[in-house]
């Protein structure tokens, strides 16, 4: 597995661990003052998602600053795709 697929993959996984940090601490709030620790618990992977999701963002910017690859060229025009 290649460096873009494998960041891709572990934004999602991260994206799935935040969107349950939050859904735990509303119903942990419900229930009335929680710790700091649930409080908190959602930073951490917000945080990964952050790096994660900006060097997504900066990737294809990137690639046409470097000159990029033929495929890269063939994919970001429409009906070029093979």
């Amino acid at each position: 597995m290649n460096w873009n697929k494998w960041n891709r993959q572990t934004h999602r996984w991260l994206s799935i661990v935040f969107t349950a940090t939050v859904a735990a601490n509303f119903a942990i709030r419900a229930q009335g003052t929680p710790p700091d620790w649930v409080t908190y618990s959602p930073l951490p992977p917000l945080a990964l998602l952050l790096f994660s999701g900006l060097y997504m963002f900066v990737l294809p910017y990137a690639v046409r600053w470097r000159g990029g690859r033929a495929e890269s060229r063939a994919d970001s025009q429409p009906g070029m795709r093979t």
